[in-house]
């Protein structure tokens, strides 16, 4: 087995508690939840073996089952995506090349961006995960901006080095930059996309470690990874004419319809 994706959903989610079954209206006015889009994102990915949602949630088990997602339950225990997904490959028994971690709450995930953060972890024996960044826009970091400014948690940001090992992430506009863009005038900042590829080694040991106290102030998984020194590089994707955004609040529901709107999306 070469490549796994696995979807990490839970209900219970501190900010938007029943996330994953939120209907979303397509181009064509038919809603589908969000663990459904984000599944079928999944499956449009190119060279993937399985694709797995994991939940420790009922509710979430018998809706993904109902639309034929294979479904694998875990514990309450894990503290985040990146613990459920250790605790599904192993409860599993799968030896996979790679494990990707494809969060519930990006159904707008181009298929090249995972096809893009595989082949880059592959040519990079070096690195330990790998996940995608997209140049924002001036129009994408004004609505970062516009979040914080408003009290919300929304899109991450990511710096890293000429190597594209990853230096930090942060749910701040990060790095700062005094000059004004246009709205299609690429920037400094680099939006990070939530999806991770991992060595099967690397994951499998993430879940024994203590919770990072960056990780826990900035409530990012991927800094523990960082914290203990393993490397993170960053894989710079293209949108294509894409719009990508995630579903963080209840705010971001109208945004991603619209989207998916104007893109044609059913």
């Amino acid at each position: 087995m070469s490549v796994v994706i696995v979807i990490p959903a839970r209900h219970a989610s501190t900010r938007y508690p029943g996330k994953p079954l939120v209907q979303l209206r397509g181009a064509t006015g038919e809603g589908l939840s969000l663990i459904r889009r984000s599944w079928e994102a999944a499956r449009a990915v190119q060279g993937v073996d399985r694709v797995i949602v994991a939940t420790d949630d009922a509710r979430i088990r018998d809706h993904a089952a109902g639309f034929g997602a294979e479904v694998a339950m875990t514990s309450t225990a894990a503290r985040n995506g990146t613990e459920r997904c250790a605790e599904a490959v192993a409860n599993l028994g799968l030896a996979p090349e790679i494990v990707v971690n494809l969060q519930g709450d990006a159904p707008l995930t181009p298929s090249w961006f995972v096809e893009d953060l595989v082949a880059g972890l592959r040519a990079d024996p070096g690195a330990d995960v790998a996940t995608p960044v997209l140049r924002c826009s001036g129009a994408m970091r004004s609505d970062l901006i516009a979040d914080r400014v408003a009290g919300r948690v929304g899109g991450t940001t990511a710096v890293f080095g000429h190597d594209r090992r990853a230096l930090y992430f942060s749910k701040e506009v990060i790095p700062f930059a005094a000059a004004d863009f246009g709205p299609s005038e690429p920037t400094p900042v680099f939006h990070h996309v939530g999806v991770y590829a991992y060595r099967p080694a690397a994951l499998a040991e993430y879940p024994t470690w203590d919770e990072g106290r960056l990780e826990a102030l900035e409530g990012l998984e991927q800094l523990r990874f960082l914290e203990r020194g393993r490397r993170i590089l960053c894989v710079e994707v293209e949108a294509k004419g894409r719009e990508f955004w995630e579903l963080n609040n209840p705010s971001d529901v109208p945004k991603l319809e619209a989207m998916m709107s104007r893109m044609g999306i059913a």
